[in-house]
């Protein structure tokens, strides 16, 4: 196994806690599976992806165009987002020993409102969000474009996502992948790869 020179993570639901598959249905009084039902089919994708904005995606939401208070909606959002048990933690002692670490995430510009509720760029930078790339995940050209700009081979890059899906793309363009399960078994990972056997720490600016 290549020796791993950056990570590369997924956010929402491998950092941080996603709203969407149980407080976005409540804040609508819909179930998870009406949602899916009602919502429209690419308005949410074309958000992350940045083709379009945010007064643009809100009356494309629901396939009816029914309205609703979107600054209510914004503010269920934020009030949701947090670190998932034990990763704070977990990308501090990464963080300490010196590796790299940048998001590759598909995520509209609601990533302000993550990076205020849990300072998540402390210790990963948001390097490849969609929005910014118009690239998401698992499109092959999401890691492509990560690793051309990092300037680093594919296979010295080590990806981690809750989405198999998104891991599988991953790999068949040549990088390491973890599917992430939680911070335990991702700990354990970590460990087997080496990324945390060095316990020196790197004193921080």
């Amino acid at each position: 196994m290549k020796r791993v020179s950056t990570l590369l993570f997924d956010v929402m639901g491998t950092l941080v806690f996603d709203p969407f598959h149980d407080h976005v249905p409540a804040f609508f009084s819909l179930t998870f599976e009406q949602l899916l039902e009602q919502k429209h089919p690419t308005a949410w994708k074309e958000f992350e992806r940045g083709s379009i904005d945010e007064p643009t995606f809100f009356p494309k939401f629901f396939r009816d165009g029914r309205s609703f208070d979107t600054n209510a909606f914004k503010a269920m959002m934020k009030q949701y987002y947090a670190w998932i048990d034990g990763m704070e933690a977990l990308v501090s002692e990464l963080f300490d020993t010196g590796v790299p670490m940048h998001a590759l995430s598909n995520y509209p510009p609601w990533y302000s409102m993550i990076e205020q509720r849990t300072g998540l760029s402390r210790f990963v930078a948001w390097s490849f969000v969609s929005c910014h790339t118009g690239l998401r995940k698992p499109d092959p050209k999401a890691y492509l474009h990560a690793a051309q700009e990092l300037g680093q081979p594919m296979d010295s890059l080590l990806f981690i996502d809750d989405r198999p899906i998104n891991c599988d793309a991953a790999r068949s363009v040549g990088m390491q992948a973890i599917d992430f399960v939680d911070a335990r078994q991702l700990r354990t990972e970590f460990f087997e790869r080496g990324l945390l056997a060095d316990r020196q720490v790197r004193r921080r600016p």
